[in-house]
């Protein structure tokens, strides 16, 4: 049977279908417009493609499993990274729909109020916490319902994990009476510090990514989604952006160019936004030129790269019940002995912790995460190709969610189909090694607790060769929690690409929505503000805000 004919023209195109992009173009089409929405990879709605998008166990073999990865991601690594060890980092992001948000882990987490507040003022107004929690709000359907904080009856529903680990629980009480912090019943109400149950986009063993969330039965017949349509130059006539060119990948390589009527809104994430904006002539004239690109306007483009870090370490836990880890490996699910079921309807993370560093300002800038199996030593190499430790574990995360290195994404070519530079600078400002360093002994006091009892048998990685006062080793082992940002970084200055509106400078009928343009990282995981800037999105395009 003949595919039908893609459309190309409608009153907007948007470019991405993540969690910012969805959420805009459904909001969009649900006002009356006609709106195209682009994803360079394959539909979720049905085949292999839905099964593990929609199942929140299947989180981890996307990443990890070199049987998979390929079919939802771009397969993309930055350069070395100088200040790290000299390593190539994964750069994790989703190529299919609903983007990041059908391959990520799920976790819930609004980001601090002063967060927004800052961004506020700076300059960037509707930004500050209480113009976005109507975004928030709007945009979820928690479970306890609907409060001054909390929303009811959203496209993206938002469940407390279900616990199934003692070990976990034993994690909470003892993160609580080592580092003095309350048990939070809520980290994204009115206050975020504290130890809590994770929260995450998932419902009765469903993944709400933005696709099923905004999109899968719910949007209107004017919204028209084109799947493997890879976006390679945004069209500009004068100083408007008036379609964009693709390439129709998944049907036979074909080029043509699609007409938005009012505005084109760029929504591809942190490195795929820039690098369309940057093939398409607005970005650092001096970079473009070396490349042959006409400069149509000349913006800091791909600067302001920053992203949180990690510093795993593991602990041989005897109250966690996975002999494996089925999260890591398709093959290790039937040793998981808390059952096949539990594990496909579920997160790998259950608990979430947001404590203070000695150089913590008004925040929190420490974030905890904890996993029931031991996460693969990064600094053995390949990381994410070898295997944990097989013994039941407690894997811990100190993430610093506050850096101040910053990088660059950069085009390695004028060709669109060429991956870019990534570059985050990780690490290159010694105050986030300090921070790592800390969060570090703040993990081994949690397991050194009382809280567990005689549980813990020792630690698996990366051992008493890692310390507060010796923290270069960390240089080799702290990744990417794969939440970059600020690429299109919003403002009121010259550093700016976008202004609050999130028009780009310069550009009429051009907004870009998605994490590029957060002048400053959240703090915790990026995607539930992501689907945040996309309502914002809306707000402006609509004249709402």
């Amino acid at each position: 049977m003949a595919k039908r004919p893609y459309s190309n023209e409608a009153d907007y195109v948007v470019v991405g279908s993540g969690s910012s992009g969805a959420a805009v173009a459904a909001r969009l089409a649900e006002a009356g417009a006609t709106v195209i929405m682009l994803e360079a990879g394959k539909s979720d709605a049905k085949g292999m493609h839905g099964y593990m998008t929609k199942k929140p166990g299947m989180c981890a073999p996307m990443h990890f499993d070199e049987r998979l990865e390929k079919g939802f991601d771009w397969g993309y690594k930055s350069t070395p990274q100088q200040s790290a060890g000299g390593r190539e980092m994964l750069v994790t992001r989703g190529k299919v729909m609903g983007g990041s948000s059908s391959v990520n882990g799920m976790v819930y987490v609004r980001g601090n109020r002063a967060n927004f507040d800052s961004w506020a003022a700076e300059g960037n107004t509707g930004w500050s916490a209480d113009e976005v929690n109507a975004a928030y709000k709007r945009s979820e359907d928690f479970e306890d319902g609907e409060n001054a904080y909390r929303g009811a009856g959203g496209p993206i529903k938002v469940s407390r994990s279900r616990i199934v680990q003692e070990g976990t629980h034993q994690f909470i009480q003892a993160t609580s009476e080592a580092l003095g912090v309350k048990i939070n019943d809520d980290y994204n109400g009115a206050e975020q510090e504290g130890i809590s149950v994770m929260q995450e986009n998932v419902r009765d063993g469903v993944r709400y990514s933005s696709t099923r969330g905004y999109v899968h039965g719910l949007a209107p017949r004017t919204l028209e989604v084109q799947t493997e349509v890879l976006a390679t130059k945004i069209v500009i006539e004068g100083n408007r952006a008036v379609g964009v060119e693709v390439i129709d990948e998944g049907r036979g390589g074909g080029r043509r160019t699609i007409r938005a009527g009012k505005e084109v809104i760029v929504s591809g994430g942190f490195v795929n936004s820039p690098q369309l904006l940057m093939l398409s002539g607005i970005g650092p004239a001096a970079h473009l030129a070396s490349l042959g690109i006409d400069c149509v306007a000349d913006l800091p483009v791909g600067d302001n790269l920053h992203d949180h870090m990690f510093h795993p370490l593991s602990f041989h836990l005897s109250t966690i019940t996975h002999k494996s880890t089925p999260g890591f490996f398709l093959k290790g699910m039937a040793k998981n002995l808390v059952g096949v079921d539990t594990f496909l309807n579920h997160s790998i993370f259950e608990s979430v912790g947001f404590v203070r560093s000695s150089l913590a300002t008004d925040v929190p800038d420490i974030q905890l995460h904890a996993i029931p199996w031991s996460y693969p030593d990064p600094g053995a190499g390949d990381h994410g190709k070898q295997k944990p430790d097989p013994r039941p574990s407690l894997g811990v995360f100190s993430t610093l969610i506050y850096p101040k290195s910053r990088g660059t994404i950069r085009l390695a070519s004028a060709d669109p189909t060429v991956a870019p530079l990534i570059d985050y600078g990780y690490l290159s400002e010694p105050d986030d090694l300090k921070v790592l360093a800390e969060g570090t002994e703040m993990a081994r006091a949690i397991m050194a607790s009382s809280a567990f009892g005689s549980s813990v048998k020792g630690e698996i990685y990366p051992g008493n060769g890692v310390r507060a006062d010796n923290p270069e080793e960390i240089r080799r082992r702290a990744v990417s929690v794969m939440h970059a940002v600020g690429t299109c970084r919003m403002g009121v200055d010259e550093r700016a690409v976008v202004g609050p509106d999130l028009k780009v400078r310069g550009i009429e009928g051009l907004r870009v929505a998605d994490a590029s343009i957060m002048p400053t990282i959240t703090g915790g995981n990026t995607n539930a503000p992501c689907y945040m800037i996309g309502e914002r999105a809306s707000d402006f395009i609509l004249g709402r805000a």
